[in-house]
């Protein structure tokens, strides 16, 4: 998955529906005249987000806008009603253009710009996640991105950081008051993540500062106030662990608030149910389509064996002997490094889409404060800090017991891992974020479409597979239809979970059995649906409305299509909803009368 569209998500959550907390309401009268054209909609949207910025300086620098680094957002009832009097003043501008009068781009931020207001308003009003999600608190992810990222020398990132300390008690603090009846699920996963980014702001900073001039006076008062930060971040975990809960709420949505979440978040052309019918659907198709595959391997896998009359007992046995092929545990992340020279080569052979060799990216282990909810995932520049790094955050499996890792690796095997590595970098996530940087608006950006990065990166995979990645070896292929099981079952587990009660044992049963996924990997896709909701049906969704629009557009296109054009095309749009992308993309062309 790629690891800055959660990020943006999970401090959506909280940021955005209390965005923009300083913005009188009287600022509409910045606007009042504005005409229904390009030029003064581009105006609107850089003053949009001037406002966005000073408002919420942690999102600001997760998109690379780094005026506002060394302030830190403080969440309270107060800045959450001004958020909805900004929402509401904001509509109001906006209904001041004829969306039909903008030119594709902005007709397309016009669309984003309306839906994220209201799904702002909606989180306040509906959701109310900053009552229930501890983890929604969290502040070291933005001090690791200040430190992590060279968009500035060193010593004045340093100070930012320093300045942004500061506050962290009294975010804290505030924290706590916002919290009424947390789920169980959210306050562990907050307790870990806050614990597992302390060494950003104890160790890391402390190592950074020591590679500075900066006075030696001036580093004590750093460190002291990384003292009361680290104490801040270990009371708040320790608050979290006896904090009495008698009546936690669960962490299902319940179907209403599903629906509506999937509305805002996925901008999908179906419903969340129409998605769930959709993926029954498609895994009986992959069913049978591995079905066939494994029994033409059989014979040369099991001899004369019997074959088992149980199709998806069949294919579970053919699977679990191909899975012993796999790295050994501490060679994961250098298979994965070897692996991305390899894809580069075989994309530029194929010219499935063009690479950039400006931006490189770099796989490193995954940072202490992401863990807990995947395993691997890319990092990737915001639109404001278009020559940062791309990041491969690859898991460690250091420390694990010799069972548990075996079971990662088998499912992570040498098949697999490929795999993995398409859908997170080449030519998925990482190329898509390339290419999202490179759009013309800012918009589609700040408010990216996880469904549309997750779906760009599930349909690369089949990309590359129908080009001839893996020579065409049936091994390849069913596996690549077990990975593609994923994505589908994501969408199943993740409607099924929250809008029809599914219990953690019927979740397990079909991930092992209908899924052939490992125990390690199946408890994990529980955890994670247990502290998620919605994300998991983007990889499917975003796949399958990617497919029917290439569909149309080689209708469209006749003996002009190429694949090549068409991946370029839909990547032109950044970071869009595959809805809006499409209807830009088939919209007959205007003419003008004389």
């Amino acid at each position: 998955m790629i690891k800055n569209i959660l990020f943006k998500i999970a401090l959506a959550v909280v940021l955005f529906m209390i965005a923009l907390t300083g913005c009188k309401k009287e600022g509409a009268s910045s606007y009042p005249n504005f005409g229904k054209d390009d030029e003064a909609f581009t105006i609107y949207e850089n003053s949009f987000l001037e406002a966005l910025w000073k408002q919420n300086p942690d999102w600001a620098t997760s998109v690379g806008y780094h005026k506002y680094d060394s302030l830190l957002f403080i969440p309270n009832q107060q800045s959450r009603d001004k958020m909805l009097d900004f929402a509401k003043v904001q509509k109001d501008s906006l209904s001041r253009f004829d969306v039909n009068t903008l030119n594709e781009s902005n007709k397309v931020d016009y669309k984003m710009m309306e839906n994220q207001l209201d799904y702002a308003q909606w989180q306040i009003k509906q959701l109310k996640s900053y009552e229930w999600d501890p983890s929604s608190y969290n502040v070291v992810g933005t001090f690791a991105y200040i430190l992590n990222e060279h968009y500035a020398p060193l010593p004045k990132r340093l100070r930012n950081f320093y300045q942004r300390m500061v506050n962290v008690p009294f975010f804290y603090k505030e924290a706590q008051k916002q919290i009424k009846n947390p789920v169980a699920e959210l306050t562990s996963l907050a307790i870990e993540q806050n614990l597992g980014g302390v060494d950003v702001i104890e160790k890391d900073f402390a190592d950074s500062l020591q590679k500075t001039n900066i006075p030696k006076a001036e580093q004590k008062l750093m460190t002291d106030r990384a003292a009361i930060t680290v104490k801040a971040i270990k009371e708040y975990a320790a608050w979290l662990k006896n904090l009495k809960n008698d009546h936690p709420r669960s962490f299902r949505l319940g179907k209403d608030l599903y629906e509506d979440k999937f509305k805002y978040e996925v901008v999908a052309e179906n419903t969340a149910q129409q998605v769930y019918n959709a993926a029954v659907l498609r895994k009986k198709y992959v069913h049978q389509q591995m079905a066939k595959i494994s029994r033409q391997l059989w014979p040369k896998y099991f001899a004369n064996k019997a074959m088992p009359v149980d199709s998806l007992q069949m294919i579970a046995q053919m699977i679990d002997t191909l899975s012993a092929n796999h790295v050994k545990p501490d060679e994961f992340q250098s298979a994965i490094v070897q692996l991305i020279p390899k894809l580069n080569n075989f994309v530029r052979t194929k010219d499935l889409v063009t690479l950039d060799p400006t931006k490189p990216l770099i796989v490193r282990k995954e940072p202490g404060y992401m863990a807990g909810v995947a395993g691997a995932s890319m990092s990737g520049p915001g639109p404001y800090d278009k020559n940062g790094n791309s990041y491969y955050n690859v898991g460690s499996l250091s420390g694990w017991p010799k069972e548990k890792a075996e079971s990662y690796l088998r499912e992570y095997n040498q098949y697999i891992i490929q795999i993995l590595s398409i859908h997170e970098a080449v030519p998925g996530h990482y190329v898509q974020g390339v290419y999202a940087n490179k759009a013309p608006s800012i918009i589609k950006e700040v408010f990216g479409n996880g469904a549309m990065a997750e779906g760009w990166a599930v349909y690369s995979e089949q990309m590359m597979l129908d080009a001839g990645y893996g020579n065409n070896e049936p091994e390849m292929l069913l596996m690549w239809y077990k990975w593609n099981l994923r994505s589908v079952c994501n969408a199943i587990l993740d409607y099924s979970v929250h809008s029809n009660n599914m219990t953690k044992e019927q979740a397990i049963k079909m991930l092992t059995t209908e899924a052939f996924q490992q125990q390690a990997e199946a408890d994990g896709k529980w955890k994670r649906v247990s502290v998620s909701s919605v994300q998991l049906t983007s990889y499917y969704t975003g796949f399958k409305e990617i497919m029917d629009l290439r569909d149309a557009w080689k209708d469209k296109m006749g003996d002009k299509y190429k694949l090549k054009d068409f991946n370029e095309k839909f990547l032109s749009y950044g970071s869009a909803p595959v809805k809006f992308i499409k209807e830009a993309m088939l919209a007959k062309p205007v003419t003008k009368k004389l």
